[in-house]
């Protein structure tokens, strides 16, 4: 067996130069006084700068873990689609979404752009379409990253099964790219972003689809919920017998053709738990590698969200399933990363 590419599927741009975030307060503080509101073309940030930083960060530990490709999307947290309107909104996602680009363009053996939308809460997603549209058309984007709640932990917008979503899900199965289901930044005291917000996010998406049939109504519609998907796996016995309660289908043909998890889980049980329990051709890799944990695992002496070393210390994986964790099923679940990839002759 060849081996595989390390492709890791879930990647955020969290070292971006200072000035990306000094741009990012004045615009915060122009909403409240337009006087201060900077323009788009205050921010400059040279290739110099791109370079270093990714060469410093991401790039560095990409070789040193052995992983060969990053999907690279802006910062998670920094999309903060509550604050502001639309506007405001629009132009941060511009903004970040040429950053990857970028980057992409820098490294282009490295990292693949994976795009924000410019979401703002209460307003039609039908409106991120020219971005979604510009990054997939332009920047060769291969996937987006879609917030199941632009409120912020207030979770103000319809389940992902309305039709409030269909605008997004049709240019989606046009294009042929999946979303990664991600939330940003809480403004809910009860939610710790990273610890709470997130996998409540990846545990209530998951179930907004179950209790819906909206895979019916989009039959080749993909989404790939991050951090090892919350509680799915480990509560796998109760979604089973809540869909059986619900008189829906199986999970394994009424979810598993369209749902995908990340490895964004960061210890061995984890891992192993989820390899147990959902089917390999489900689960991709991914790190989320300088995220939410970036500390040492006492324990081990390695870094939490090295999760490559428990794919491979993983007793229950054969050595396809790990390439198919590594590089096959992300290519299957991403074809234009795939398209782009055999064009290169990878």
């Amino acid at each position: 067996m060849k081996k595989p590419l390390i492709i890791d599927c879930h990647g955020h741009y969290t070292t971006a130069p200072k000035a990306l975030e000094t741009w990012r307060n004045a615009q915060i503080a122009g909403i409240k006084d337009p006087s201060v509101m900077p323009k788009v073309s205050d921010l400059k940030i040279s290739d110099d700068e791109l370079i270093e930083t990714i060469e410093l960060n991401q790039l560095r530990l990409m070789k040193e873990r052995g992983s060969d490709i990053t999907l690279f999307s802006p910062r998670a947290s920094f999309m903060a689609h509550h604050i502001g309107d639309l506007n405001v909104s629009s132009t941060w996602a511009a903004i970040c979404n040429e950053l990857c680009y970028r980057v992409s363009q820098l490294f282009p053996e490295h990292f693949v752009p994976v795009a924000m939308l410019p979401q703002s809460p209460g307003v039609d997603p039908a409106t991120c379409i020219p971005e979604l549209e510009k990054c997939i058309q332009e920047y060769g984007n291969v996937g987006i990253n879609l917030n199941p709640d632009p409120s912020g932990g207030h979770w103000t917008s319809p389940p992902l099964s309305d039709k409030h979503w269909y605008p997004i899900y049709e240019k989606m199965v046009e294009y042929d790219i999946p979303a990664m289901i991600h939330v940003s930044t809480s403004c809910n005291a009860c939610f710790h972003t990273t610890g709470a917000h997130y996998l409540n996010a990846d545990t209530t998406a998951f179930m907004q689809c179950l209790t819906s049939d909206l895979f019916k109504e989009f039959p080749t519609l993909r989404f790939l919920i991050p951090h090892g998907g919350g509680a799915v796996p480990y509560h796998w016995g109760r979604f089973r017998g809540l869909a059986q309660e619900l008189k829906k289908p199986l999970l394994e043909d009424h979810l598993l053709n369209n749902i995908f998890f990340d490895t964004c889980v960061y210890h061995q049980p984890g891992i192993d738990l989820l390899n147990t329990v959902i089917p390999v051709k489900n689960v991709l890799f991914a790190s989320e590698m300088i995220g939410a944990v970036r500390g040492i695992d006492p324990q081990t002496g390695n870094y939490y969200d090295d999760t490559k070393r428990y794919i491979e210390s993983s007793k229950i994986l054969s050595d396809d399933d790990r390439f198919q964790i590594y590089e096959g099923n992300v290519r299957r679940v991403f074809p234009r990363l795939d398209a782009q990839l055999t064009v290169k002759g990878k």
